[in-house]
């Protein structure tokens, strides 16, 4: 494929979803942006909100992923059905129950100011670091693939690719996104078929053959049971379900969406259809990566040596153009359906958690709205520092640094939420920043001397649920006598 008509398709792609936000963005007020004025069909959402949970990191980074750790993140993956379940009869509620916009004024109201901001504060650490990750991979392969021929500096495409996110969100917001996202996810589910089908026909095979030989390769186990490994099942469901709790229920950019279904029940519809579809979808990536690395060594083609690199060589390089095509459409896709919606929750949380806009009785809706594109623009000029930062200490498969940072950064969120929701004590608000700090420094060095300090063991993504227990530790020992109203 050449530059210029991966270029081409890059623009025809953009130019879509601005067609969509033409539609939908139409006279939207502040209320519209933050929560879709509450009319977000919820079969539209939980569509849409499968291309939100893959993003770019599933599409090319779980394929590469699965030379090293097989078909163990399928253990993940079942965890997350016990996360989602969670999310729709406990956090649900709550969320509707308080009519909340961002999730995170639930601590206010629980706890006090300084926890409702360390809550704020976590969340706009840990999507600003991931989104950045998501999208740096679309931004590199666009990089390597075009605008390197180009002479055009990765500073450069990087900013074009951010300057089109917050060109499409800035004014519609979340309900913009509802119905972007279905039409992302729609493209990046349509790439993974086509590939799975053209690898299938490259080794002469039909589609049941290649299941039979993925299943009996090496690359298709699926469960570990040495306790040690980083890869013990029991460690993987665990932290699967937390991880979903956690990037999902506790996440205001996809809880943000949830929120925008015109009532609890559609959203709980909309959680339940979405987590079993999201079970067979992961397994197909999974399968994509074994069906990779059975096509090359069968073509004796020498893979790339970061995993993250495998996929998008094979399918531009190796596979035809239509393979090409189907990627570039498809990472695109992967990677707008996790920019915009993060870039939108990041305004939504800064603005109404940090600055207090709604708090503000001073300000009408002209004023709130100036603030919000003021940090919109901000946040969009943040994120474009994290990715450059990141490309220059990029070391390996994305996948593992997103999870293994978000056991930092998500862990106090989850010792937050713990004990507000499961205990009745008030806490000293004002020490609880202090807690949510330390306890992931104490995650830290335990991760480096896991090994020395529990006979072996190696900790995993795990560490997220060590996280949460210390933080709720912390807040048992900040505990007061007072105890808060049963509702």
């Amino acid at each position: 494929m050449t530059p210029t008509l991966i270029f081409i398709i890059f623009l025809i792609y953009t130019s879509m979803l601005f067609v969509i936000t033409g539609f939908t963005a139409r006279k939207a007020t502040n209320r519209a942006f933050f929560i879709g004025n509450k009319e977000s069909p919820w079969p539209v959402v939980a569509y849409g909100m499968i291309g939100a949970s893959l993003s770019g990191v599933t599409f090319m980074s779980i394929p590469g992923w699965v030379g090293d750790t097989q078909f163990s993140y399928m253990m993940v993956v079942i965890g997350y059905l016990f996360g989602y379940f969670t999310i729709a009869t406990v956090l649900m509620p709550l969320y509707y129950r308080l009519n909340l916009t961002s999730i995170y004024s639930y601590l206010e109201g629980r706890f006090g100011f300084w926890s409702y901001k360390t809550g704020a504060f976590y969340f706009i650490l840990s999507r600003t670091i991931g989104a950045s990750f998501r999208m740096f991979l679309v931004v590199n392969v666009l990089q390597v693939f075009v605008f390197d021929a180009w002479g055009i500096p990765f500073v450069a495409t990087t900013f074009i690719f951010i300057a089109l996110i917050l060109l499409y969100t800035f004014k519609g917001g979340i309900k913009t996104i509802i119905w972007t996202d279905m039409l992302q996810t729609t493209f990046m589910l349509g790439a993974l078929a086509v590939t799975i089908h053209l690898i299938t026909r490259g080794l002469g095979l039909d589609f049941r053959q290649m299941f039979h030989s993925v299943w009996e390769s090496d690359y298709s186990k699926m469960v570990f049971y040495e306790w040690q490994d980083r890869k013990y099942y029991l460690k993987q469901l665990l932290s699967g379900a937390f991880i979903a709790i956690v990037m999902t229920g506790l996440d205001q950019d996809m809880m943000q969406k949830n929120l925008s279904c015109k009532s609890l029940r559609d959203a709980q519809k909309n959680m339940f259809s979405f987590s079993i579809v999201l079970i067979f979808v992961n397994f197909l990536f999974l399968f994509l990566g074994a069906s990779l690395f059975i096509y090359a060594a069968a073509k004796g083609i020498a893979l790339p040596m970061r995993s993250d690199d495998i996929f998008p060589m094979l399918a531009i390089q190796y596979l035809g153009p239509i393979a090409g095509i189907t990627f570039v459409i498809g990472i695109i896709s992967a990677a707008y359906t996790s920019a915009d919606g993060a870039l939108t929750a990041l305004t939504t949380s800064f603005s109404i958690d940090i600055l207090g806009i709604y708090k503000n009785e001073r300000l009408d809706e002209k004023h709130k709205k100036r603030i919000r594109y003021a940090v919109h623009f901000t946040f969009a000029f943040v994120l474009l520092a994290v990715i450059v930062i990141f490309r220059a200490i990029n070391d390996e498969a994305v996948i593992d640094k997103l999870f293994t940072i978000a056991g930092y950064t998500y862990g106090p969120l989850l010792g937050l939420y713990a004990f507000g929701l499961f205990t009745r004590r008030k806490v000293k608000d004002r020490w609880v920043p202090l807690v949510a700090l330390i306890s992931p420094i104490i995650c830290y060095f335990l991760s480096i001397y896991d090994e020395v300090l529990l006979n072996g063991y190696n900790f995993g993504f795990e560490l997220l649920i060590i996280n949460g227990i210390f933080t709720f530790l912390g807040l048992f020992f900040l505990r007061q006598k007072k105890f808060i109203k049963s509702n």
